[in-house]
């Protein structure tokens, strides 16, 4: 799937891209009052971008310049923009 492909509210999406741009991790409390950390990646194929929301642990899995792989994630649409998230089902792995 390329990222051009990518629409609001898709699920099952597998996606294979390079991290052009991370960036730093920010302290957010969820809906249900746990705090956890987020972080923004903006991922790159030969079609175009998208930004993946990396959150807890996933942050430190990936680094700019490394090529990732996302199994069975999802898109939603956030602040008018596209964002990819592997969430609880998905997996994200770096090549």
């Amino acid at each position: 799937m390329k990222i051009s492909d990518l629409k609001d509210g898709a699920s099952k999406v597998h996606v294979t891209a390079k991290v052009i741009e991370k960036g730093a991790p920010r302290d957010i409390n969820t809906r249900d009052g746990r705090q956890t950390r987020v972080a923004n990646a903006v991922l790159e194929d030969e079609s175009g971008t998208i930004v993946l929301t990396l959150w807890g642990d996933e942050i430190d899995k990936l680094s700019e310049g490394d090529t990732v792989n996302i199994e069975n994630g999802y898109v939603k649409e956030w602040k008018g923009t596209l964002q990819l998230s592997v969430g609880k089902y998905g997996k994200m792995s770096v090549l």
